[in-house]
């Protein structure tokens, strides 16, 4: 005898009707890589897939990107110099800031997101200026910079600011920046619940960003932590924050849920590279069905509650759904 769930999984057309979550093109961010010179394409060995791109390549990667239905990035640079401060950041002819200009004269269509941080730009690969004392970034200084970072930015053409450095106030001080230079109309996407993890490794390959000393616990949060996730967001959420985030992904799906409870905010999700190494390493050894278990895995953020995922494997779940449509 058939009871009511089983009625309602026999046939296909009702599943499909009946589904309660669902992954779509314009759900993604995809991350580039972006570095001087010309005709780089450079893949990273511990990410198959993934490359280092000089801003022609990107322009180009773009254009596939638009083909597949994908309409927005997550720019992270790699700088030729780094000093003690991360100046390439925060200079007009900087790499991002370059790559912001000629992928908007290019494609003015494609949403850019950057990423505001310095541990890419630094020459020890922390998050900001070291403390000399306490050897931990300076919480104070770091986000003076911010400002700059922010505002270099929007007047090369960011259409948003996302911040991950994890700094006390970071929101609040961006939002105030922006706005003072005539910006209120950027929106801020915080990293606002991001964790010291070990699933980051893969990416500190790809943007050449481990830090030369120690790790980020000082300012990142301690993956045990629940309680102090929630409050982290909400706390961004006060300052201004107009989409909040969690990074890693896989591990943190409680945190998402309970994040999505407590508030009204759009949710981004980062699909971190330890997550799609993994699934790039079991793809490879045969243990998996690759595509089945990556759509599974994207389709599970959606359900624990968040509208925008970034992920290295937007590309691959494009052609996908395109397939299924």
């Amino acid at each position: 005898m058939f009871v009511r769930f089983r009625r309602r999984r026999l046939s296909p057309v009702l599943r499909d009707m009946l589904q309660e979550s669902h992954l779509h093109t314009q759900d993604f961010i995809y991350p580039l890589f972006i570095r001087g010179g010309e005709k780089i394409k450079k893949e990273v060995s511990s990410m198959p897939g993934v490359f280092q791109m000089s801003i022609d390549t990107a322009i180009e990667e773009c254009r596939e990107l638009k083909s597949l239905g994908l309409r927005s990035i997550i720019l992270f640079g790699i700088p030729d110099i780094k000093d003690s401060v991360g100046s390439d950041a925060m200079c007009e002819h900087g790499i991002i800031a370059t790559a912001v200009r000629e992928l908007k004269r290019a494609h003015p269509d494609i949403y850019i997101v950057t990423d505001l941080c310095f541990c890419e730009y630094t020459e020890h690969g922390h998050c900001g200026v070291l403390d000399p004392v306490l050897q931990t970034v300076d919480n104070d200084t770091t986000l003076e910079n911010l400002k700059v970072q922010a505002i270099v930015h929007a007047k090369a053409g960011a259409d948003m600011i996302a911040p991950s450095g994890m700094m006390d106030g970071m929101v609040m001080a961006i939002r105030e920046a922006l706005d003072g230079a005539g910006f209120s109309h950027i929106p801020i996407m915080s990293y606002s619940s991001k964790f010291a993890s070990a699933y980051y490794g893969p990416f500190r390959d790809v943007a050449e960003s481990a830090p030369s000393f120690g790790d980020r616990r000082s300012y990142q949060m301690n993956p045990a932590n629940r309680r102090e996730a929630l409050a982290e967001s909400i706390e961004d959420e006060r300052e201004g924050a107009d989409i909040l985030m969690v990074k890693p992904a896989l591990a943190y799906l409680d945190i998402v849920r309970e994040i999505r409870d407590a508030t009204t905010l759009p949710l981004a999700l980062y699909n971190v590279s330890g997550e799609y190494s993994m699934l790039k390493a079991a793809a490879k050894a045969g243990v998996i069905d690759y595509e089945r278990v990556m759509m599974e895995t994207l389709l599970s953020f959606k359900r624990a509650g968040a509208d925008i995922i970034i992920s290295y494997h937007a590309k691959e779940a494009a052609r996908i759904l395109s397939r299924n449509l």
